[in-house]
């Protein structure tokens, strides 16, 4: 395992900044083990549901502390005042990307989104990205109008991001050029897609446009995540 990790230990540092580790689990204990082992490969640390109900924002300061940039995948769905001061909170903790669902409408975005910078303002910190919520990979049968209509709310609410499909990609970068792309599902060629029917291989993301992948399971429900990291950072580099 140490000659795996000390082969890709000199990759550039841009490379592992486009991969976010998805911790999906609901013990800070294990989600710390699994980022310290897996670091070499990931610059982004996503703390969902399962870890933020789990360690609050503990987890988000112990993701920080070991140099990863947090990604609090919480999908924001509520009132414009609630959102608005919950991401202003997680601004403050040093989040630097958050999720919120587009499905929420534009005052709820907008809202979103001003409460996330001015609390990462008000903290000293670099200005975060809102990231939205198109449509859920899991979610095979959505209409194909909602992608385009929820990516138009996204960028009119001043959204720096949005979360989709890999083949919605292409509609992406062409209605919002600017928009950072990022893309769940990520699997290895021929692997489970569990229930992310939507999969693809982080080489066909790269290629498709993606600028950040979401890894989870594919890496820390192998029985080795090391090697798994390895063989899926080997994909990247030969895309």
């Amino acid at each position: 395992m140490a000659d795996t990790t000390q082969e890709v230990a000199g990759l550039d540092p841009a490379l592992r900044a486009k991969m976010a580790l998805a911790l999906d689990v609901d013990d800070l204990v294990e989600a710390t083990r699994y980022a310290r082992q897996l670091a070499p490969w990931f610059g982004v640390a996503k703390v969902g549901l399962e870890l933020f109900a789990a360690a609050g924002p503990d987890a988000i300061g112990a993701m920080i502390d070991m140099g990863y940039d947090v990604f609090l995948d919480i999908k924001l769905h509520d009132i414009p005042t609630t959102v608005r001061k919950a991401a202003s909170v997680a601004g403050a903790l040093g989040v630097s990307y958050l999720t919120m669902h587009a499905h929420g409408g534009s005052d709820m975005l907008k809202a979103g989104v001003e409460g996330f910078h001015e609390g990462a303002r008000e903290a000293g910190l670099p200005e975060p990205i809102a990231l939205a919520i198109t449509v859920l990979t899991s979610d095979a049968e959505a209409p194909d109008h909602i992608v385009p209509a929820r990516l138009r709310t996204a960028v009119e609410a001043g959204c720096g991001g949005i979360v989709c499909a890999a083949s919605d990609l292409k509609d992406i970068r062409e209605m919002a050029p600017r928009t950072l792309r990022v893309v769940p599902g990520i699997r290895a060629a021929g692997a489970n897609r569990h229930d992310q029917p939507k999969a693809v291989t982080p080489g066909e993301a790269l290629q498709a446009g993606a600028d950040l992948l979401v890894i989870g399971r594919a890496v820390t429900e192998a029985d080795d995540p090391a090697a798994a990291a390895h063989a899926l950072l080997g994909d990247i580099s030969a895309g």
